[in-house]
């Protein structure tokens, strides 16, 4: 495998998307440097990457904690220089408005926008040094309507998206590509799936057309063709779905 002596860091490195996108980039070269909150979930892929040749450190990070996201990354830009970071923390969860305490809200805010703010910050500052870089944040439906029982997550994801937005126009001038990837659609896991036969029965599931769920790794693809793109025409924002989604 060559290596391109250059760190890709994922921030919130879950099982389905996290972990495809540090697959793909780890098969092209770079170094990985994962994180999430409980870090011996990211066991088997740390060892799924190095089995096949792929360079990736695994740590704990409670990505709303400033002291913890600066560390996480001067870490990641120690191993070699960072080229790429991706920013995927989830906080998808769904209360009526009266059942949204305080706490839930604030939580909401903080894993969804400060933590992206804060990640992307810290990345801009290590990435301004070298001259380049790719910083894209993983958006939802979310990032741009407010659903019915998701006033915490929209608001959270909205603001995350104007975050987003504004680093683009920012750094974009300073060859640093900022983008914002809103994705439409479950993803294929087996979660989504047992959630599908619970609330509408296993022959939903079972008639479910082939790619009518989205594969983690299409979505991983679609991030690193971002990461390919040359700076004369760069994308800002890309929306990902099935092709049999309604929208």
């Amino acid at each position: 495998m060559h290596h391109r002596h250059a760190t890709c860091a994922i921030i919130g490195a879950g099982d389905f998307i996290g972990a495809a996108i540090a697959r793909k980039f780890a098969a092209e070269g770079y170094a990985i440097f994962a994180g999430r909150r409980t870090v011996e979930k990211l066991v088997p892929l740390k060892r799924e990457i190095e089995a096949n040749g792929g360079i990736c450190e695994a740590r704990s990070l409670d990505a709303r904690r400033e002291d913890e996201v600066t560390a996480f990354l001067q870490s990641a830009d120690t191993r070699s220089p960072l080229e790429v970071v991706i920013i995927n923390p989830g906080a998808n969860v769904s209360f009526p408005i009266l059942e949204t305490t305080e706490r839930v809200f604030f939580k909401v805010w903080e894993m969804a926008c400060k933590a992206g703010f804060l990640s992307g910050r810290e990345a801009a500052r290590i990435m301004l040094k070298h001259g380049r870089g790719s910083i894209f944040f993983t958006g939802a439906t979310a990032s741009l309507r407010g659903g019915s029982g998701y006033a915490a997550f929209a608001s959270a994801k909205a603001g995350l998206r104007m975050v987003a937005q504004a680093m683009a126009r920012e750094l974009g001038p300073q060859n640093i590509h900022v983008a914002h990837l809103v994705i439409d659609a479950g993803v294929d896991t087996s979660f989504v799936r047992e959630r599908i036969a619970a609330t509408r029965g296993a022959a939903t599931l079972d008639a479910m057309a082939e790619d009518s769920l989205m594969n983690p790794a299409s979505i991983a693809n679609a991030y690193w063709t971002l990461h390919q793109q040359t700076r004369d025409a760069w994308t800002f924002e890309l929306d990902l779905r099935p092709y049999g989604e309604h929208w």
